[in-house]
């Protein structure tokens, strides 16, 4: 069986770099998305609701756009068509979702921005998932970990640029931040815009600066037991019966990304209410008032700065993997993430948060990568592209349940105040981190031994 040829940081840099200018969406989307959904008239208990759109088009596209991107063949390759058309679609989903009051015409500003949230999340995931798969395709068993490392520390550096932008914007450059009742304020319209930008330079780096191989070289590094039955191959609908056949390793991980994901989907969603009314004292009716803007545009901060320590975090996990194993990495920093979730409730200032923001950072960059490597070595790579979308099934699928749960258990059994699901959020991480040790890590012998 042939092998791959192993790449230079800087080959493994470019090929990963789009991901800079997703996530710098993806976190412009997380900071801000709550915020101007409130602007536009919803109601901190429906929240979650608007979100559920995310993980719903993540749950139906993900699998899809692996099934097709295995078998798709162009003069762009393999994964390059679905990052270029992911990367156009989110622009215009960027640039529209904060001016949807442009189109009250024709419905409520609210459902135009809940549209806008749906089309960036669905272009979101056409982009993300070949992202996985071409680490898999392009890299050998030893430099997954790195590769996986590499698209951790882009992301990192893209959120924290999308994160931090409506705060640089509004104090830096002294662009307003409050606006008129049912407008989103100047500083993350010009945010939006940036970042519809720097998502199309950064996917088309990678477009351009990438070669993949080709079928031939392919069916090259698969061995005997890899082999597809062409028939069997034929069908979407054998998306389903790839799900009955997942590997040992994937079933074993969808307890441990169950729990990591229903944990960052509350945060992301509470994050600014939570923190606008526990730390702050502000009343959750009025996300028009200058006060709450500044306690938004500070989760902007804070979300950057879990970001930033996950990228840094980053260049460190492949050494640190290599001396613990995957599997203790892992599990570690989701306990350190738990603890810096739960301790929000305590901090006595928005400046202690920036505290609790460094625990989240390290698991985020774990939760990027360790399970995508441990994941890789266990997979056929005939079915790379669909058994990577079907492993998004356990992202989306605790989102949705929060979604559908989070709001309602906000409003009655909390009492109405979100600082309780952050809390949550955090015990979800070490649940997580216990299930981890279940996990059997295919690579991990070979990975040792080189």
């Amino acid at each position: 069986m042939k092998q791959r040829k192993k790449l230079s940081f800087w080959q493994i840099w470019n090929m990963s770099f789009g991901f800079l200018g997703i996530q710098m969406g993806f976190a412009l989307q997380n900071a801000n998305a709550s915020r101007i959904l409130q602007i536009f008239g919803a109601d901190i208990h429906e929240l979650s609701w608007f979100w559920l759109i995310a993980p719903l088009t993540g749950l139906i596209v993900q699998p899809i756009v692996g099934y097709y991107s295995d078998r798709t063949w162009t003069r762009l390759g393999r994964r390059r068509p679905f990052f270029l058309t992911g990367a156009l679609l989110a622009s215009i989903g960027l640039v529209l979702m904060p001016n949807a009051d442009m189109f009250t015409a024709f419905m409520p500003s609210l459902w135009v921005g809940a549209g806008m949230l749906m089309i960036m999340d669905t272009s979101f995931n056409i982009a993300m998932e070949p992202f996985r798969a071409l680490v898999a395709d392009l890299l050998p068993s030893d430099q997954r970990t790195l590769g996986f490392s590499i698209q951790t520390i882009l992301i990192g550096i893209g959120a924290v640029i999308g994160s931090w932008l409506p705060y640089v914007l509004s104090n830096w450059f002294g662009v307003l931040n409050e606006a008129d009742v049912g407008k989103v304020p100047l500083n993350l319209l010009i945010s939006f815009i940036i970042g519809a930008g720097v998502l199309v330079v950064s996917i088309l780096v990678t477009v351009i600066g990438t070669k993949e191989y080709s079928p031939e070289e392919m069916q090259a590094f698969s061995s005997k037991d890899e082999e597809v039955d062409s028939e069997e191959e034929s069908s979407l609908l054998n998306i389903f019966s790839d799900f009955r056949k997942m590997p040992l390793t994937m079933k074993q991980l969808s307890s441990v990304q169950f729990f990591s994901w229903f944990g960052l989907f509350g945060m992301w969603v509470f994050a600014t209410p939570a923190i606008a009314h526990h730390v702050y004292g502000l009343s959750l009716n009025d996300a028009h008032s200058i006060d709450y803007q500044n306690a938004g545009d500070w989760v902007g901060i804070l979300f950057g700065v879990y970001n930033a320590i996950s990228a840094i975090f980053a260049f460190f996990l492949p050494a640190i993997a290599l001396k613990l194993g995957r599997k203790r990495t892992h599990a570690t920093s989701l306990v350190i993430g738990g603890i810096g979730l739960i301790s929000v409730y305590f901090m006595p200032n928005e400046n202690w948060l920036i505290l609790s923001m460094v625990g989240v950072g390290i698991a985020w960059a774990s939760i990027l990568a360790m399970p995508y490597a441990i994941l890789a070595g266990s997979i056929p790579l005939k079915k790379m592209g669909v058994y990577m979308g079907i492993f998004n099934f356990f992202i989306v699928i605790p989102q949705i349940i929060n979604a559908l749960i989070g709001g309602p258990i906000v409003k009655y059994v909390y009492g109405g105040n979100p600082i309780f699901a952050i809390v949550v959020s955090g015990v979800s991480f070490l649940v997580a981190a216990a299930l981890v040790s279940r996990v059997k890590d295919v690579d991990d012998e070979i990975i040792r031994k080189n």
